[in-house]
């Protein structure tokens, strides 16, 4: 992995001339970062743009990201907090912004969601139009990521963890004590094997990967338990699962306190349950919203915590050195 430098003032480059990226870039500070995964950030044609203070499907329409007129402000993100860096750091980001060194210093965990909405689009049209609200990524039914704001901003999507860490919203319906909700989003079709059914107010979804399919990794709904509460649910697609594989690999090489684990309990089994805010402010790694607030159940009891996990850590290895600026 490595960061795309500009060399400004090169004979060999012709002023003007457009710089080419891979695709598979995060921006972190400014700086692009290889994730190895398909990306659009929000400067992209079709990307979605967290910066904007419009709404993007009713671009007329201002909202603001509060109910309470004395905060009420039409940004849906805001600045990270600098009680975790010294005096001179702090200086320098009051003075400059924030760069790599001092962002490694402040987040330290990365949060997973699902959206319950089915697809990334209509996860932005309603956390950022509806709700005005945000988050870092989104990851849709075919893997692709969506950044929709550079890593040093403060995304709204997870409470008292907003503070410290990154968030990912994942395409997908959720987890329900029952199969009603279920049995409208997943079907079986003449290959026997289950799939992805869309409502027609969603159209095609928008995917951005021609005539895809979308499958859950499992073809049987998973049965388990988030906070003593049973819960179904069909599983994320093989293509999530990938892209986020190397979306959370590439954060643990930027942010070198953030490990490739998950909160577990005494047996060493991923926990199923919320953490106490003193166990959620030491915690540095991965963490599902349901470890963040007792009321959420995301990722849900089909995400395979162990698959997960594991090969993030196989696409970490051998190196675990962390990102590190670009030479002037």
């Amino acid at each position: 992995m490595g960061l795309l430098v500009v060399v400004v003032g090169c004979a060999s480059v012709r002023p003007g001339t457009p710089l080419a990226r891979r695709g598979d870039e995060i921006v972190v500070c400014g700086r692009l970062v290889h994730t190895g995964a398909p990306v659009v950030l929000w400067t992209d044609p079709d990307g979605y743009d967290a910066y904007r203070v419009m709404r993007r499907f009713e671009p007329s329409a201002m909202l603001p990201s509060s109910a309470d007129a004395a905060t009420a402000t039409p940004n849906r993100y805001g600045d990270r907090p600098l009680d975790a860096l010294s005096p001179d750091e702090q200086e320098r980001v009051r003075d400059r912004g924030w760069d790599l060194p001092e962002l490694q210093h402040t987040v330290h965990q990365f949060v997973l969601h699902y959206d319950v909405c089915g697809t990334s689009r209509e996860c932005f049209r309603i956390l950022h139009d509806v709700r005005g609200l945000s988050v870092h990524f989104l990851l849709d039914l075919d893997g692709t990521i969506y950044q929709t704001l550079d890593l040093k901003e403060r995304a709204r999507h997870a409470s008292i963890a907003n503070d410290r860490s990154v968030g990912v919203e994942i395409a997908q319906i959720g987890a329900y004590p029952n199969m009603d909700v279920l049995s409208h989003w997943y079907r079986s079709d003449e290959t026997g094997r289950m799939r992805v059914v869309l409502p027609d107010r969603l159209g095609d979804g928008h995917q951005r990967t021609p005539g895809f399919v979308a499958r859950p990794a499992r073809d049987e709904p998973v049965r388990g338990e988030i906070h003593g509460e049973t819960l179904l649910q069909y599983d994320f697609t093989p293509e999530q699962y990938e892209s986020l594989e190397r979306l959370a690999a590439t954060l643990c090489r930027i942010f070198p306190e953030m490990k490739a684990d998950v909160p577990r309990d005494a047996t060493g089994a991923e926990r199923r349950g919320s953490l106490s805010p003193e166990e959620l402010t030491a915690f540095s790694g991965i963490l599902g919203h349901f470890h963040v607030s007792s009321s959420k159940t995301d990722p849900g009891p089909a995400f395979d915590w162990d698959r997960f996990i594991g090969r993030v850590r196989r696409i970490l290895a051998p190196s675990r050195e962390p990102c590190r600026p670009a030479a002037p």
